[in-house]
């Protein structure tokens, strides 16, 4: 019989002593999913291109934190470059000599195509139209910036820490280390919200979260792989995009509103990462946690 000290919230959610690090974690999601760390216990470094907003937030929380609660540190680290990357994991390798926790949270919006889905009399509606609109309107320069930071950076970044993740793993049995993937709704549903790049972008991010949770299974490597896909959550990149009443839109054109009616909290986000990264998901690999307020559930998606 299992003890029931075994299901207390401490046991189950413990990050106490654990290592974390989230990329693109100094603001929007990623800042939320760092805090959730740090307040269960966990040390988070969180990196990013702009130094001063990382020292910023760190130094906010630092000061601020209870001291049962796990720090911030500011780490600059460009996803998109090989060489930040291999002194990321030197700095670590270094400072701590493993990782438990990897976060590919780093992802920005790209090309639009804002005519696609206007009303109005000018916008392109018939096929001809629609094909040179998208074809001029966008490049293959556009396209491949934004994929390596969604797409590429999950996959370099990760295979650049995976070494100190298997470390992390032998801490103690039955423990796991885990990489969490931040992709999106925007890469399950079926259209393209005016913006293909972004969307298509997502959906191999999360193929990808599949594939390297497969491919270290195979190979018995103790490091779990599985992803979140939000929805509608404010944050730097959206904040132009949704506020408010706004905010129970999808980004960019919707079908249906969010049935919540309202976007994501940074709690809900939180508490989403923390279960990925605790003790109570080490059964959970290769998965996709989808946290959107219905929205997939009322537009057609993939899933």
């Amino acid at each position: 019989m299992t003890s029931p000290a075994q299901f207390t919230l401490e046991n189950l959610y413990d990050l106490n002593g654990r290592v974390a690090l989230v990329t693109g974690g100094g603001t929007g999601i990623g800042l939320m999913i760092a805090q959730g760390f740090a307040a269960n216990g966990a040390r988070v470094y969180i990196t990013g291109r702009r130094l001063q907003v990382l020292q910023n937030v760190a130094e906010s929380w630092n000061n601020n934190k209870k001291d049962t609660m796990g720090s911030l540190i500011a780490l600059q680290m460009d996803t998109t470059n090989k060489d930040d990357i291999q002194l990321a994991v030197e700095k670590l390798r270094k400072d701590e000599g493993k990782l438990h926790i990897l976060v590919n949270n780093a992802g920005q919006g790209g090309p639009r195509s804002d005519e696609l889905n206007k009303p109005s009399t000018t916008a392109p509606k018939k096929a001809e139209e629609i094909g040179k609109y998208l074809f001029n309107n966008e490049s293959f320069e556009g396209w491949s910036s934004l994929f390596a930071v969604n797409t590429f950076s999950v996959y370099f970044v990760t295979v650049a820490f995976l070494e100190l993740l298997d470390k992390g793993s032998k801490d103690k049995p039955g423990f796991t280390s885990n990489v969490i993937n931040i992709t999106s709704i925007s890469g399950l549903i079926k259209v393209a919200q005016r913006h293909f790049c972004y969307n298509s972008s997502k959906a191999a991010a999360s193929h990808l979260t599949k594939m390297l949770s497969t491919e270290f299974a195979l190979r018995g490597i103790p490091v779990r792989v599985n992803a979140i896909a939000p929805g509608v959550y404010e944050s730097e990149m959206t904040r132009d995009v949704i506020s408010s009443q706004e905010a129970t839109d999808a980004v960019g054109m919707p079908v249906i509103s969010v049935p919540a009616k309202r976007s994501g909290t940074a709690t809900e986000m939180a508490g989403t990462a923390v279960y990925l990264a605790s003790p109570a998901a080490e059964y959970m690999n290769g998965q996709e946690l989808v946290i959107d307020g219905g929205f997939l559930a009322v537009n057609p998606s993939r899933v």
